[in-house]
């Protein structure tokens, strides 16, 4: 199972994730309090070597989505609009494809469609495009995620406390947290451990860690 720490802007945070065993970072590219520049997010890239790197990206021009991996020396590309597939094709770059998870969704149909390595299953929160904190209903979707064509990631108001549960329930190839390990709108190494301790965990069938 990978697990993502989303929302990087610092080097230092970078170096906590990968520290603490995160398998990728995520950079945010789209209108965001979290959002990074390009310049900054290569600096972390260049200088924080042994963690993969994922560029998220919000309806954005592709020749911009492609300039910004290159530069950045991505190894995923996050899409979290309303890309059409075709889109998802042409990116030339490992797709994470977002899809809000609300009343009516047909998550199968929906990944079917589109050509990405993995499905990323978000809350749905009209007006936001991610990073919302809330979480989506996991027993419920526990009922179409074995439906699925290809392996997925769940997202959306997963802290320390509660991501060995999404685990248990939805097993999921990959989860991704942004808010649920900072503190005061700022990445916190020790809850950064605490979720990854945690995960982990549940991975393995242990206990999860409680938060200190």
């Amino acid at each position: 199972m990978i697990i993502k720490i989303c929302g990087i802007t610092t080097i230092d945070a970078a170096c906590a994730a990968r520290d603490a065993g995160a398998d990728l970072i995520g950079f945010v590219f789209a209108p965001s309090r979290r959002r990074v520049s390009v310049a900054a997010a290569a600096e972390i890239a260049r200088q924080v070597a042994g963690v993969g790197r994922v560029g998220v990206f919000v309806n954005q021009p592709l020749a911009v989505v492609q300039d910004t991996a290159r530069r950045c020396c991505l190894d995923y590309v996050q899409l979290h609009g309303g890309e059409p597939p075709a889109y998802c094709r042409a990116v030339g770059w490992p797709i994470i494809k977002a899809m809000p998870v609300g009343p009516g969704f047909d998550p199968a149909a929906a990944a079917a469609a589109y050509p990405a390595e993995y499905i990323l299953l978000d809350s749905l929160v009209p007006g936001q495009a991610g990073g919302t904190g809330v979480a989506f209903d996991w027993r419920r979707a526990s009922g179409f995620t074995a439906g699925l064509p290809g392996p997925f990631i769940v997202a959306g108001g997963l802290t320390p406390a509660n991501v060995g549960e999404a685990i248990r329930i939805l097993r999921p190839a990959g989860i991704d947290v942004s808010g649920g390990v900072e503190t005061a709108g700022a990445k916190d190494a020790a809850k950064i451990r605490q979720f990854v301790a945690a995960a982990r965990a549940a991975q393995e069938g242990g206990e999860t860690c409680s938060p200190a």
